[in-house]
């Protein structure tokens, strides 16, 4: 697939800001995802006195034939929204046969396209279904290989807050917290690092960018980060709103951030009753069901009032989850790769976050890839961000080309 999320994302919120068509019943409220019926996902109640990365419950889970050499742990941990409110989250760890304590942890995140709770990576690993096709098996084998432990956050959360990328990166963080805290695990005191792209890669550069100051007390080696937007105002501002055959995409990422800022982004209460039945079909969809659902639609068909557009508020949204416009500074080494000329993202934000992490005395190591295509970006630059990765473990000093 050649779309991601939050790409496509941000010109739906710009549209559904601007577009104009048919009312709709004033006022719907977001449209949330079904509980999950297994109830190991649920929030305890004194989920509020926990600290953030707090282990909830442990589950072994059932071996995976694609990772043979692994046992499977389901983590539900304490973790924080985007209002700063507590939730529990998910994370699955897998661990080599011989592993040993103390041995590197590495937490993936993997690209999650979707609005329902069975799109989460925990649930992908079990569903033996074109729609939630696990992609990342080869790459994650030859980790287990090496004697790493992996973590696979679930780094949208409870509600599935597609394209909400600073939750994405306090999930990551406090699931990195809770694997260190299981003695079973073997992890306390193990090095960590990160690894993602694109939608994946943001919540990797969100942990990394706020380590410093939600997780100090982490060790982190260094992050692996690739194709990321970097700043999802800008690109909401430049994108257009012809029908396109992967707007449900776009529209899900607006869907999901409506669900963590409701407030302030009330995407709903702009919806003609056509956006409403898009919506309603998309609420607990993924991959598939999302293109589907979207499919050759646009903002100016779906939307009923162009009300949010001079309200700052909306836009903070997008500004609140863009690297770019983020002050602090990894205090880890950085790898980063992307392609220059990438159709989904604008490539001048990239640059520019690389450039001011160089300034603030971050390590910066930088490769381009000339691809045309965002998603095979993707597999040129792994099997260097998994050798950056692995001298980080080494303890070798982290390159940079700042």
């Amino acid at each position: 697939m050649r779309t991601s999320l939050r790409t496509l994302a941000c010109a739906v919120m710009v549209g559904l800001l601007t577009a104009s068509g048919p009312p709709s019943a004033a006022g719907a409220p977001p449209v949330y995802p079904a509980p999950d019926p297994d109830p190991f996902y649920a929030a305890p109640a004194d989920l509020a006195s926990k600290e953030p990365g707090a282990v909830l419950a442990v589950r072994t889970q059932e071996p995976l034939p694609y990772f043979p050499t692994a046992t499977v742990s389901l983590v539900k941990f304490r973790s924080t929204d985007s209002q700063g409110r507590p939730i529990a989250a998910t994370t699955t760890i897998l661990t080599p046969k011989d592993h040993r304590p103390g041995a590197p942890l590495l937490s993936y995140q993997h690209i999650i396209n979707g609005l329902g709770t069975q799109c989460a990576v925990s649930r992908a690993l079990y569903a033996y279904d074109p729609n939630l096709l696990y992609r990342a098996v080869p790459l994650l084998n030859t980790m287990l290989l090496r004697g790493w432990s992996i973590a696979l956050p679930d780094h949208l959360g409870p509600n599935a807050a597609y394209g909400a990328a600073r939750l994405g990166g306090q999930i990551t963080l406090d699931g990195i917290r809770a694997a260190t805290g299981i003695a079973e695990l073997g992890l306390a005191g193990s090095p960590a690092a990160l690894l993602g792209y694109s939608g994946g890669g943001m919540a990797t550069g969100w942990a990394a960018a706020l380590a410093p100051q939600y997780a100090p007390e982490l060790r982190l080696v260094g992050a692996a980060q690739g194709g990321v937007p970097m700043n999802i105002t800008t690109m909401a501002r430049a994108l257009g709103f012809a029908p396109h055959p992967m707007f449900g995409l776009a529209m899900a990422a607006a869907l999901g951030l409506e669900r963590e800022y409701p407030d302030r982004l009330p995407i709903s209460g702009q919806l003609n009753d056509t956006g409403l039945a898009v919506r309603d079909a998309m609420a607990n969809g993924c991959t598939v069901e999302l293109i589907a659902a979207g499919a050759m639609h646009s903002a100016s068909d779906l939307a009923s009032t162009v009300s949010l557009i001079d309200d700052p508020r909306a836009w903070e949204v997008g500004d609140a989850n863009s690297l770019e416009l983020f002050e602090p500074v990894p205090a880890i080494p950085i790898f980063e790769w992307h392609t220059p000329i990438d159709p989904l993202i604008p490539v001048d934000a990239v640059d520019r976050t690389n450039q001011r992490y160089c300034r603030a005395g971050t390590p910066v190591q930088s490769e381009l890839y000339p691809s045309p295509d965002h998603l095979a970006t993707a597999v040129m630059g792994f099997p260097s961000a998994v050798a950056w990765l692995d001298a980080r473990f080494r303890g070798e000093p982290a390159p940079s080309n700042c």
